[in-house]
Parts: structure tokens; C-alpha cells; sequence
């Protein structure tokens, strides 16, 4: 978990890194926890998503991230002004955009976070 999630309180997530995340994190426990015999029929059946879910009590890792995203805004919030990371923060980028519609930005992760 900690190198999977290193850091994670930085990164924009997007629905389909969301998704991605999910089936890694499901593909590990379906290795972690492996196939399990079924008592009537003596076949080998992989367990189903709920179930992996049912057998890792711990909170998913999209959800450990937001939690994180949410802590460290904290952290930089209590951060003098003149700290750099709230200058990156607060202040406004110069220059011209690119055409299109913008990309969701970290900024923007964390309204939804906190929503």
C-alpha cells in the first residue's frame, strides 16, 4: 500500500484513473486471498469483487487517497504565505491557455473531495 500510494496527495484523479486504481487494487487481492474450493462441488471458484471486499476490511485506495488529499490542504492551509507551497496553491499561473476544454486539476479534486 505505502508504494502504491506515494505521493498520491498530490495527483489529479480522473474517473478513469479511478477505475484503474480499482482493478489493481482488486487484482492484488484477488491474488492475495486466491481461489477457494467449493465444499459441495470440489471446483476451484475465484471470489467475486464483494467478496474481496467483504475479506479486506481496510478502505479502498481511492478513498485513502481523497482522505490524504484532504489532510495535506490542511497541512498547506497552516503554511505561512510566504512558504512556497502556499504561494503554488493560492497564486495564479500567467500566460495563456491552451484551446480546449481545461483539464480537471487538483484544485478541483479537492472541491470534490470535500463535497
Amino acid at each position: 500500500m505505502p508504494i502504491v500510494l506515494y505521493g498520491c496527495e498530490t495527483w489529479s484523479l480522473t474517473l478513469r484513473k479511478e477505475h484503474r486504481l480499482w482493478l489493481f487494487e482488486n487484482r492484488v487481492l484477488s491474488r492475495i486471498f486466491g481461489p477457494k474450493m467449493d465444499k459441495v462441488t470440489r471446483e476451484w471458484l475465484q471470489p467475486h469483487n464483494e467478496d474481496l471486499n467483504d475479506l479486506y476490511s481496510s478502505a479502498s485506495v481511492v478513498q485513502v487517497i481523497k482522505s490524504r488529499r484532504i489532510r495535506w490542504v490542511g497541512h498547506v492551509a497552516c503554511m505561512g504565505e510566504r512558504r512556497g507551497m502556499c504561494r503554488v496553491l493560492v497564486g495564479k499561473p500567467e500566460g495563456k491557455r491552451p484551446l480546449g476544454r481545461p483539464r480537471q486539476g487538483w484544485e478541483d479534486n479537492i472541491k470534490m473531495d470535500l463535497q
